[in-house]
């Protein structure tokens, strides 16, 4: 496969405070998509969330090849079956992300530098300081 055919997709979860208000962001094709209606929890649950949206952004592209990217180790390694979920928490999140991802046979989740992620940037810029 053609690696430039690949769409790009970054997403980073957070909440103010921690734990607080969940917004996260998908970044594809130079736009951003933001949410902030997903309730209360932790970071783990942000970033877990905004992996979800991303993937959904993704699939809703029409793309059949794509790569999720963002800057939480954990949600990846777990994503990518590289790390045990421990909590009750991240063992649903992750089963609703495979539940979602079945059928995305070119997708990949790819770990990124905070300051490189480009929806860590769009989320940052809706918090002025």
């Amino acid at each position: 496969m053609n690696e430039t055919r690949r769409l790009k997709v970054y997403f980073d979860g957070g909440c103010r405070p921690n734990p607080g208000r969940i917004e996260v962001a998908a970044v594809l094709r130079g736009v951003a998509h933001v949410r902030n209606d997903l309730g209360h929890g932790t970071n783990g649950d942000a970033e877990w969330l905004a992996l979800i949206h991303a993937l959904e952004c993704a699939q809703a592209s029409g793309t059949a090849a794509f790569d999720l990217i963002g800057d939480s180790r954990a949600v990846i390694g777990q994503a990518n079956g590289h790390i045990k979920a421990r909590s009750a928490a991240d063992r649903a999140h992750l089963a609703r992300f495979q539940s979602l991802s079945e059928g995305s046979a070119m997708m990949r989740v790819r770990w990124i530098k905070r300051e490189q992620n480009l929806a860590g940037i769009a989320l940052n810029a809706r918090h002025p300081r």
